[in-house]
């Protein structure tokens, strides 16, 4: 079953697909990946057996893996995804990362209490993994999509965190008055209207198009966003945006002419900067 479903999504134009199909079974069999590796002459039981051909028929239809299985690990976590929101990837650590990072260079480290903001909250995993690593910090993740919301609102209580976590169906502009944040993170839409369609099938089919739709350059959501920012760090705050593989110096550009200080920018493993690091002046 498993060399079968490989082939099968080999052809589809999957990448890894003896990694995705033996992923697929694991779920389908309830049965640990490691245990299938171990034991391959394991039986597998009528009803897994269809369950894992409809699993397999959606992955040759290239929805991805945490799609078909409604759930994404970020930062450890392990989180319920649906339709509404983008499928968390591992680039978005990153920000987790470099906001931790300023967070254990200040003086009240991990133990301060720390306000956080997420700004276009989706599944929630940015705020959730901050707040996983900061046992005294609170946060609000704006998010206006209501299935968005809702999900993330049940992540947070799958984690032990929604008495930290306000997630809040507003848009950036209904922000309360006088609000001040230590830690900012936003992973905004950013991919050119044009270039959707050319993204993979598992993005472009599947990632819902209002989290991906920058607009005609990709900076729309950083233009409305940025002027807002100094009004919204607090003393000492940060703010870490996610930016696309060439997009890094020009949002930097529209941070400067906001008057916000730049500390260095953060790059991914393979030297790109990713996240844009924004401070008050």
């Amino acid at each position: 079953m498993l060399r079968a479903a490989a082939e099968r999504l080999a052809t589809a134009g999957v990448d890894a697909p003896r990694r995705d199909a033996r992923a697929l079974l694991a779920a389908a069999a309830g049965h640990d990946e490691a245990a299938l590796l171990a034991s391959p002459e394991l039986g597998i039981a009528r009803d897994a057996a269809e369950r894992f051909r409809s699993f397999v028929d959606r992955r040759a239809a290239r929805m991805p893996v945490a799609r078909i299985l409604g759930a994404r690990e970020f930062w450890s976590l392990n989180l319920a995804i649906g339709p509404a929101v983008l499928d968390p990837r591992p680039d978005s650590e990153t920000l987790v990362e470099a906001a931790l990072a300023h967070v254990d260079a200040s003086p009240a480290g991990r133990a301060g209490g720390w306000r956080v903001l997420d700004l276009g909250t989706g599944s929630g995993c940015l705020l959730l993994a901050l707040l996983s690593e900061l046992p005294r910090a609170t946060g609000v993740g704006l998010e206006r999509d209501a299935d968005a919301a809702a999900l993330a609102r049940a992540n947070a209580a799958r984690h032990g965190l929604d008495a930290r976590a306000a997630i809040r169906r507003d848009g950036w502009a209904e922000l309360d008055a006088g609000a001040r944040f230590d830690l900012i993170v936003a992973n905004p839409p950013y991919i050119p209207t044009d270039e959707i369609a050319q993204l993979g099938p598992e993005v472009a089919r599947y990632d819902p198009a209002g989290a991906l739709d920058g607009g005609p350059d990709g900076l729309d959501a950083y233009r409305d966003l940025v002027p807002r920012l100094a009004g919204w760090l607090a003393p000492g705050g940060q703010a870490f945006l996610e930016v696309g593989h060439d997009q890094g110096r020009a949002v930097q550009d529209l941070l400067r002419a906001a008057g916000l200080r730049l500390p260095a920018g953060v790059c991914d493993l393979a030297g790109t900067l990713r996240c844009v690091r924004a401070a008050g002046p």
